[in-house]
């Protein structure tokens, strides 16, 4: 199977996963999703100061700058099998 294929096939089934991942997890399939679809994060972030989640995400994405979209949707594709298997 393509990468592409087995990236969108694990986004589906992060989806329907047994149990909710921790908060820590989300903001790591999070930042290997926008990294594997879009790439590196812009330098900005979010415009609202108070806005803590958006804030969180955003910090997680711009951590894998640099990181190939490749990579970032195969350690994607690795952590929602792993998340299955749990």
């Amino acid at each position: 199977m393509e990468l592409i294929q087995q990236f969108e096939q694990a986004v589906a089934e992060s989806k329907t996963l047994p149990e909710k991942p921790s908060n820590e997890i989300l903001l790591q399939l999070y930042a290997l999703y926008k990294q594997g679809t879009s790439g590196d994060a812009d330098a900005e972030g979010p415009s609202n100061p108070f806005d803590f989640v958006a804030k969180a995400k955003h910090q997680a994405w711009a951590e894998l700058n640099g990181k190939t979209r490749e990579a970032a949707m195969e350690e994607y594709v690795a952590l929602v099998q792993r998340l299955k298997g749990a």
